[in-house]
């Protein structure tokens, strides 16, 4: 079949200078906002795609749910298309993250499975284990482009062993970056907090894991995370330092964290 053609064609080009400079860039884009769409360029031009979403997942293996789920990036190659939704918690690819063995899971959308949908895009997952973490890249093909063929598959699982584990150090940098910003925000005054790259983090990650705070909650949990004390948040609350520590069991109870350590690891999606 044609398309198996110009895949051997591809994968002869693997060795090609032009693509050890394509992943020469792709290395060097780790830990910058240009990471996703320099991988998505490199794939793309060996099987065809259209979109590409990376993320991080942080399980709680026992009880067989997400603690935190990172976005690391977005990319699409067609500008009218609107791009994926970052993961969210129920996503259906959850249960096969925890059951994975192997280092390595390839997932194929339950729409392609069950016969090709003129409206729904054609999805394949490489996902990467390391303990309780989980690196997922979601590579996304138009209806009209056609499902992702055997040997397409088998050629992206030989690639993932050099996508996956620069995943994971795009991960670390990003965490040791949120870590940074942390240290740095903890500097300044909370009233400061308004418009800080820490709140909209904040709520990007409340919203990524469908968690609801209260803006007594929220408040708490961004004065601790700032550096400010119990004693210091009630102070500025007006309320009892005891009312302070209840927002903060309360938010900590919906995180699935528990107190100040806790709320920072979540927050850095360690």
């Amino acid at each position: 079949d044609d398309k198996d053609m110009s895949l051997t064609s591809s994968i002869a080009n693997l060795e090609t200078p032009h693509f050890y400079f394509e992943l020469g860039q792709l290395i060097s884009s780790s830990g910058h906002p240009q990471f996703a769409s320099e991988m998505l360029q490199l794939v793309d031009k060996l099987v065809p795609l259209t979109q590409l979403v990376l993320s991080e997942w942080t399980l709680d293996e026992r009880q067989a749910s997400p603690l935190a789920i990172t976005l690391l990036g977005r990319a699409g190659l067609h500008k009218d298309l609107p791009l994926p939704e970052p993961p969210r918690r129920h996503d259906p690819l959850l249960q096969q993250m925890l059951e994975m063995d192997d280092s390595l899971l390839i997932q194929m959308n339950a729409q392609a499975r069950s016969g090709p949908s003129r409206t729904t895009a054609h999805q394949c997952h490489l996902v990467s284990r390391k303990a309780n973490r989980r690196c997922v890249i979601a590579l996304y093909r138009a209806p009209d482009q056609g499902g992702f063929s055997l040997s397409e598959l088998s050629f992206l699982k030989s690639l993932s062993q050099t996508l996956l584990p620069l995943l994971e150090r795009h991960a670390q940098l990003h965490r040791q970056q949120a870590l940074k910003n942390l240290r740095s925000w903890s500097a300044k005054p909370a009233d400061a907090l308004q418009q800080t790259p820490l709140q909209r983090e904040f709520d990007e990650r409340l919203s990524l894991g469908d968690i609801t705070l209260s803006a007594r909650e929220k408040e708490v949990c961004l004065g601790l995370l700032t550096g400010g004390t119990v004693p210091e948040m009630a102070q500025r609350l007006s309320v009892k330092n005891s009312s302070v520590e209840t927002y903060l069991k309360r938010a900590a109870a919906k995180l699935g964290v528990s107190g100040r350590h806790g709320l920072a690891k979540w927050m850095v999606g360690a």
